[in-house]
């Protein structure tokens, strides 16, 4: 399974984003991309590291993961992301699919979203995935999501999935008040001023 960095459940995407849409509200933001897809976002926190606001955001809608079964070369079969090139494919089919369950499949920024009420999480419905990524102790990462729906498009079985935590993501605004998404590598940068930052937000 190929992701971007995580730490606290952080998705750090290398893109720039701008909230031309402008906030719905004090609270909210709206970040775009260069494709001009959007994703409305809860502000969660804003604080200040090196005399510059950092804010943590949380999408409104729940963000959704697509896999694919995939074989390997030891002929185990793994689920992994599905390729960007890919996604355009397979939205048509998953959107219907997640609209009978009343939830509306979004192509927005960063990640896709379902709008709607996300049906409450059981441990059959559970799966836990293991990243690239390793811990500081070597030991590697793994990330728990909720399946939603399966789906099959020419014959390959898809599953739908929804992180069972929160998507958190880290943005400051640049010189021209435009928001942008944290980097990893300015994360590793900030990396010990914003811990120290969260440990105090959530002790």
């Amino acid at each position: 399974m190929q992701q971007q960095p995580i730490l606290y459940n952080v998705q750090l995407d290398i893109l720039s984003m701008t909230d031309d849409i402008q906030s719905f509200e004090e609270s909210t933001v709206v970040l775009t991309d260069d494709a001009g897809r959007f994703l409305p976002c809860q502000v969660e926190q804003r604080f200040d590291v090196n005399d510059q606001e950092y804010l943590l955001l949380l999408p409104i809608d729940a963000p959704i993961e697509i896999f694919v079964w995939q074989t390997e070369a030891d002929e185990d079969e793994v689920l992994v992301d599905i390729e960007e090139d890919q996604i355009d494919l397979v939205f048509p089919t998953a959107k219907a699919v997640l609209a009978e369950q009343n939830l509306v499949l979004q192509r927005s920024a960063i990640t896709l979203t379902a709008a709607g009420e996300v049906p409450e999480a059981e441990e059959e419905n559970c799966l836990t995935l293991e990243l690239e990524e390793l811990d500081e102790a070597g030991n590697p990462i793994t990330e728990e999501f909720q399946i939603l729906a399966t789906c099959f498009f020419k014959d390959q079985e898809y599953t739908l999935c929804t992180p069972i935590e929160p998507l958190l993501i880290f943005a400051y605004r640049n010189a021209d008040g435009n928001l942008e998404i944290v980097t990893p590598e300015l994360f590793q940068l900030i990396r010990d001023g914003i811990e120290e930052k969260l440990f105090d937000l959530f002790e």
